[in-house]
């Protein structure tokens, strides 16, 4: 019962939107202390639980994910929704090259043409030569002709023109989640693994 108790289990704001995960253990907590519902799906229709009724359901309805003690056999939910937490957390976009990549869409800012990643480098609007920083208001995916052509030159140096000014992306809308192997099919209507890192956009 103890390995169980460390799944993992998805935990949404009151607003069903995904905000972290946590224990089986911590889930069953908040469940017990009405702080939380499980979300359940059955035919494509999501319905919660309070902790009382879920244990009348895994009675009735007996699953292959159970956790057992001597008085209960309830099953593993698996995503739980907070009642009374609408926010979500605050975490900056973290400054790397597959972020920068996103804010600018995989393209040149110098020529407006589409690339893969490998075939794009990062270039600094000011030079580094001349003092610029390497920070998210100084630096723009550029493809390796735009990239050779500005040199270490000002864009205006070199007769090239930004598509748009380089901006710090806003605040991320989700927490950074670590998936291991423990991630449950049923979190895939809540989130996408594949987009999961960060969502970007301009301030």
């Amino acid at each position: 019962m103890s390995e169980a108790l460390n799944n993992q289990v998805l935990v949404l704001n009151r607003l069903w939107q995904a905000v972290n995960i946590c224990s089986v253990e911590r889930a069953m907590a908040l469940l017990y202390t009405d702080h939380a519902q499980v979300v359940d799906e059955s035919e494509g229709v999501f319905n919660t639980f309070s902790f009382q009724e879920w244990c009348d359901l895994s009675t009735t309805e007996p699953h292959e994910d159970m956790i057992h003690s001597i008085s209960l056999r309830i099953r593993i939910p698996r995503v739980i929704v907070l009642l009374f937490f609408d926010r979500l957390p605050r975490k900056e976009v973290k400054f790397t090259r597959n972020n920068l990549f996103e804010r600018d869409h995989n393209t040149c800012q110098y020529c407006g043409n589409k690339f893969e990643r490998s075939d794009l480098n990062i270039d600094h609007v000011v030079p580094r030569q001349r003092g610029g920083k390497t920070t998210w208001t100084n630096v723009v995916c550029s493809c390796v002709p735009c990239n050779h052509r500005k040199g270490s030159r000002t864009p205006e140096e070199a007769g090239m023109r930004l598509l748009r000014e380089p901006r710090k992306p806003k605040w991320r809308p989700f927490v950074e989640i670590k998936f291991g192997r423990q991630a449950h099919r049923s979190w895939r209507h809540f989130i996408d693994l594949a987009y999961w890192n960060v969502e970007l956009g301009h301030d």
